[in-house]
């Protein structure tokens, strides 16, 4: 198994592809040592058989991983991005097949991302687990991946814009839309503070907007609940003072947060400075970095927050693969990367090639209701038996993972979590939630 993890490796990737065409043309010219036409024959002409030869043998199974390594999510990011190196890792010398996992960095960067996009799709990159930010997705899937027919899955964005995107059904995302998460925060803000009015901090760009406006629209209406200042802020400045000195001056019963760790980190030194770091913070998965505490400076034991679960079918045997591999416990959107990639190389495995738009027709075919029972339990079989064309149904780690029309996950289950003496304690876990109607 190879692993690509810069923009120069991948494009010697795209030079040697080349070069293996040009060779494998050339070979076919010139034949057998023996004067034969190429192909492996016995004397009556018939071709070679062997009754346990896999499908798969032969087969180098192809694709990207595109998640900001630095940058404001650079932190959250790097797990989130070994979480989809994983299935690979797992799967080599399991299966027949080899593994190519072609990895970029987006420095949570819409251009940055763009341009790491369009470095993997000259390369002939099929399909890309990515990207993680949705302001960075969202570019990246519009101007790399739709035009150029590769397939894109995101474990973390969660704006719901992504939904409404003309991809002709090449994006999908393994992460719930926000359109579910900024209700469940509203309701815990009641049930957890007996809240009626909260101030809102948000990263200015399409996660921020969406998850505030989401979380607002079903405080007011239907928790009766005031927003009484909504702030926004762009990435890390070297201040956040004034944004929460607008924020905490209405007097609001909690404060709710929406932004990314790197910002979040001067954010919360500023709160904690100027503020009772007794008064109850927010905060969505885009926030909850079990490094946050620590780069702060204080335990943050007044800040809750909510992300969503690992709960599927194949959790727990994909958290002790993911401690077995990086040495250490799986942290949000983890589950959700190794979902994504596990979609993809049983859908490659099943389509035969690494074709975007023949991976992008079998994925609903090997994730969907319908067949046996694929988890990470017996990854390995499920890729030989979808390379056989048999009816298969994946059972991921983050969920079910079942697909819509829109390429969004079915359900979702969200943990309650809670920044507890510098460590992250999940209170509570809320299963296949679904939003008031």
């Amino acid at each position: 198994m190879t692993e690509k993890i810069d923009r120069r490796s991948i494009l010697q990737a795209a030079g040697a592809l080349g070069a293996t065409t040009a060779l494998g043309a050339l070979a076919g010219c010139v034949g057998d040592d023996d004067g034969g036409d190429g192909d492996s024959s016995d004397d009556d002409g018939s071709a070679d058989s062997d009754d346990s030869e896999s499908m798969l043998d032969g087969r180098e199974i192809q694709y990207g991983v595109l998640m900001p390594e630095t940058g404001d999510l650079g932190s959250l990011g790097v797990t989130i991005r070994d979480g989809a190196r994983l299935p690979a890792r797992q799967l080599d010398g399991e299966v027949a097949a080899e593994f190519d996992v072609v990895t970029g960095d987006t420095q949570t960067d819409p251009q940055a991302g763009a341009s790491e996009a369009n470095s993997m799709v000259d390369a002939g990159v099929p399909s890309i687990v990515g990207s993680a930010s949705s302001n960075v997705n969202l570019q990246v899937t519009r101007e790399s991946l739709i035009p150029n027919e590769v397939v894109g899955m995101s474990p973390s964005s969660t704006a719901p814009a992504v939904t409404q995107l003309e991809d002709d059904d090449y994006i999908f995302r393994t992460a719930p839309s926000d359109a579910l998460q900024g209700p469940l925060i509203a309701q815990v803000a009641v049930e957890e503070f007996d809240a009626s009015t909260v101030s809102t901090l948000f990263l200015n760009d399409d996660y921020g907007q969406a998850l505030e406006e989401s979380f607002v629209n079903a405080f007011e209406s239907e928790h009766d609940g005031e927003a009484l200042e909504r702030v926004s802020f762009e990435p890390e400045q070297p201040s956040y003072s004034s944004q929460l000195e607008t924020a905490m001056g209405a007097d609001p019963d909690f404060l709710w947060v929406v932004g990314f760790p790197q910002s979040g980190i001067q954010l919360f030194r500023d709160f904690y400075e100027g503020y009772d770091e007794t008064f109850p913070v927010i905060v969505p998965d885009g926030l909850i970095d079990s490094d946050l505490p620590d780069e702060v400076g204080n335990p943050m034991n007044n800040v809750w927050g909510t992300a969503p679960a690992a709960d599927g079918p194949g959790a727990e045997r994909f958290a002790e693969l993911y401690e077995e591999e990086w040495g250490e416990s799986p942290s949000v959107f983890n589950s959700h990367a190794y979902d994504a990639a596990a979609v993809f190389i049983l859908a490659n495995a099943r389509a035969g090639e690494n074709d975007g738009t023949a991976i992008r027709d079998n994925i609903r075919e090997v994730a969907n209701p319908g067949g046996t029972q694929v988890t990470s339990e017996n990854l390995a079989e499920g890729v030989e038996m979808a390379a056989e064309g048999e009816e298969i149904e994946y059972q991921g780690a983050s969920s079910p993972v079942e697909f819509d029309d829109n390429g969004d996950i079915v359900a979702a289950s969200y943990d309650v979590v809670r920044y507890q003496e510098g460590e992250i304690e999940t209170q509570r876990t809320v299963e296949d939630y679904q939003p008031p109607s």
